[in-house]
């Protein structure tokens, strides 16, 4: 308490003299500058605030390491590279406070301090709006909790680890190195933890999406929002308004949300908390660790959380740090670039406390991916069969469909509907959309307009893109309809073609995508027409299913999209997965003509589709005299097939390439073919439906190219 008072006093007094001008380093008897007496140093219990809550906080705890680790230096103080976060007077020199250069510590602090209310009550940090992360992140736009940021942090990125890599001279991953050590997050980077992606604190492994800031409701989404700033406890009373159970900070470990509702590691449990299923998955990273230290660098490996540097060797090869082995001396020096960076993010996944909270998605996928890259050389590899990477679609904010538009910066006002969390109440209201920045995925209020009843909002009719507008006659089907349309119809190809004939190649024509699960088109058939409908043919309208087994959210789960296949199994008894859908077939025609009247009715649409691809690949090299070939990952996904070989390769597959020698007729083909590529439950919205469009684009393109459609059916 003896260091406590004093910094209390010395605070007080900063305060008070702050009132009389700028102080020079050391008081001396000149005249103060400012007009006003100073007033008399009061006593810190009357007038520093929040004195008791900020005493009792970590902030103020002079015998903890985090102050006291240098004062046995020679000279004892605190060096520049640790000044910034480990005491008030490092803390200002960095902020610029002391009249030196902003944004770099100049020199050593003393020993003997903390962090008290002048390191983040001035000038300086009222006008901090942003952070730059190690890995040079910089984030911008920031309020209050821009201070916060400054050090909770972390001292490293993933960039960091791959430097240290590179510096050692590794281009195998799996090659010892005694240049190579361990990467060091530090403690308490909750803001890294927080931004993802943006700030780059974990190892992100090349070619995998990662989730950016974890967007939590409205008005409690920030440090300050979350944390009291004095006492730096948790507000769970404000946890406690919308999540049930919990009543003290333990508790919140027990929290996970319906749009977090698959396993994450892979244990069976959907109902604990993320912390748990973050814990899960950091113990099954920790045995693929020491896995693959005895068989790559043949040296065992263990961790101890609260021993600098952390890692070291297994000298007994008993599994655990014991008391002898937890010492610098005995400290790992058979590192590999592969297990640098598993044993980075295992580390960052330690060292935030309160990391499931932070960014739960985000840590779960550095973990999991850590797993999966030191599987490639693990003789039993950890069995990740079970466990999941990401969410199902609304919630998977890692992947493109919210991820797209990152580099931009906003959602345009065409895509902001569907691909942010706030587009579709905007929409209902208002009819339209404006651009927006991008979100993390959908939250609750993206479908829901009452938090109290969770009631959802209620759309009465829908406007497909061809104008059609169609009430289901269900409310939760409407909603999801406004979104699971597409984009293109019937009306908008034959807007593009118009007054063209059916073979001439056009300049004025573009390939049309209907965008992705069109289901709601799909199930509508030919009242919505959604997919390319040829003159002259009649369509199937909405396909009647069972009662009961009718609407959107009668056969998908409301959040996580899965088919209810439980309540499919009760009428189709070779139902006992999802896959299992594809083999249900209720006519016994064979509509695909190839003989097999068993197959799901699935099989009959894969015949034809693939038929479909055959002939419009044979229609562009015979007819138009430019080969074509799809790809249904890589926009615009029709390119020119440069080698002839029928398929898209790497090089082929980008924009320059794009297919543009069009005719009508390829136009309508290449449309239908995409329609059902992007309804892969096309075969259970409205089978029946997606035959007759396949089995009409067959017989037009028949009329230039030889189609074997003699033997097929049209429902």
């Amino acid at each position: 308490m003896k260091h406590t008072a004093l910094a209390l006093l010395g605070l007080a007094c900063a305060l008070a003299l702050a009132a009389c001008g700028p102080q020079s380093p050391q008081p001396t008897a000149t005249p103060c500058p400012s007009p006003q007496p100073c007033p008399p140093c009061p006593t810190p219990a009357a007038e520093a605030p929040f004195q008791e809550l900020w005493a009792a906080s970590g902030h103020a705890d002079a015998t903890a390491a985090a102050f006291t680790h240098w004062n046995e230096e020679t000279p004892p103080e605190i060096p520049p590279v640790c000044a910034k976060c480990h005491s008030t007077p490092g803390f200002q020199d960095f902020l610029g406070a002391d009249g030196s250069a902003a944004g770099v510590v100049d020199k050593a602090a003393p020993v003997g301090t903390v962090i008290t209310c002048v390191a983040c009550h001035n000038e300086a940090t009222q006008a901090l709006t942003s952070t730059v992360f190690p890995s040079g992140a910089v984030v911008s736009g920031l309020g209050a909790e821009a201070r916060c940021m400054q050090c909770h942090q972390g001292n490293a990125s993933g960039s960091r680890v791959d430097e240290s890599i590179t510096a050692a001279g590794l281009s195998d991953p799996d090659t010892v190195s005694d240049k190579l050590g361990f990467t060091n997050i530090h403690y308490m980077a909750a803001a890294a933890t927080l931004y993802g992606r943006l700030a780059g604190g974990g190892y992100q492994y090349p070619g995998k999406a990662y989730d950016a800031r974890f967007a939590h409701v409205e008005g409690i989404d920030t440090c300050l929002d979350c944390h009291d700033s004095h006492s730096l406890e948790v507000r769970v009373e404000r946890c406690a308004e919308c999540h049930q159970g919990v009543s003290k900070v333990e508790d919140l470990r027990n929290v996970r949300m319906v749009s977090s509702g698959v396993d994450y590691d892979g244990d069976g449990d959907t109902q604990e908390g993320i912390f748990f299923e973050i814990e899960g998955l950091r113990n099954l990273l920790y045995q693929a660790i020491q896995a693959y230290a005895k068989e790559v660098p043949k040296t065992p490996i263990v961790y101890d959380p609260a021993v600098y540097p952390y890692f070291f060797i297994d000298a007994n090869g008993n599994g655990t740090a014991d008391p002898e082995e937890a010492n610098p001396a005995n400290k790992y020096n058979a590192w590999t670039g592969r297990l640098a960076k598993a044993a980075y993010n295992y580390q960052f996944s330690v060292k935030d406390p309160g990391a499931y909270a932070h960014g739960g998605k985000y840590v779960i996928e550095l973990l999991y991916d850590s797993i999966e890259d030191l599987n490639t050389r693990l003789s039993q590899p950890i069995d990740l069969s079970k466990a999941h990477r990401i969410d199902a679609g609304h919630f998977a904010s890692s992947e493109e469909a919210f991820r797209h538009w990152d580099a931009e910066g906003e959602v345009p006002g065409a895509c902001a509907k569907c691909h942010t969390a706030e587009g579709l109440p905007v929409f209902i209201k208002n009819g339209t959309n404006i651009a927006v920045e991008p979100s993390s995925n959908f939250f609750c209020s993206t479908c829901h307009n009452n938090f109290a009843t969770f009631s959802r909002f209620e759309v009465q009719q829908v406007t497909f893109p061809s104008g059609a507008k169609i009430d289901s006659g269900n409310l939760d089907t409407n909603l999801c309809m406004n979104c699971h349309q597409g984009r293109e119809s019937t009306v908008s190809v034959n807007r593009l073609i118009a007054g063209l004939e059916d073979d001439t190649v056009s300049d004025k024509l573009r390939f049309l995508n209907v965008h992705y699960f069109a289901a709601g088109a799909t199930l509508f058939g030919g009242d919505a027409q959604g997919a390319y409908q040829y003159e002259g043919k009649s369509y199937q309208g909405r396909f009647p299913h069972v009662e009961g087994f009718n609407n959107c959210t009668q056969c998908h789960s409301a959040h996580q999209l899965a088919v209810n296949i439980q309540a499919c199994g009760g009428c189709h008894p070779v139902v006992k997965s999802e896959e299992d859908l594809k083999a249900i077939r209720m006519s016994p025609t064979d509509y695909d003509g190839d003989g097999d009247t068993a197959e799901g009715l699935a099989g009959e649409i894969a015949t034809m589709h693939e038929t479909l691809y055959a002939a419009l690949q044979a229609y562009a090299r015979d007819v138009v005299g430019e080969p074509i070939a799809y790809h249904p990952a890589a926009y615009p996904y029709f390119f020119i097939d440069q080698n002839g070989n029928g398929q898209v390769d790497p090089e082929e597959a980008n924009p320059g390439n794009r297919y543009v020698k069009w005719t009508p007729r390829l136009l309508r083909a290449a449309y239908n073919y995409q329609y059902v590529a992007k309804d892969p439950g096309a075969f259970a919205h409205n089978g029946k439906y997606i035959l007759q469009v396949l089995y009409d684009t067959l017989q037009d393109l028949s009329k230039k190219v030889p189609v074997n459609v003699g033997q097929m059916v049209r429902p």
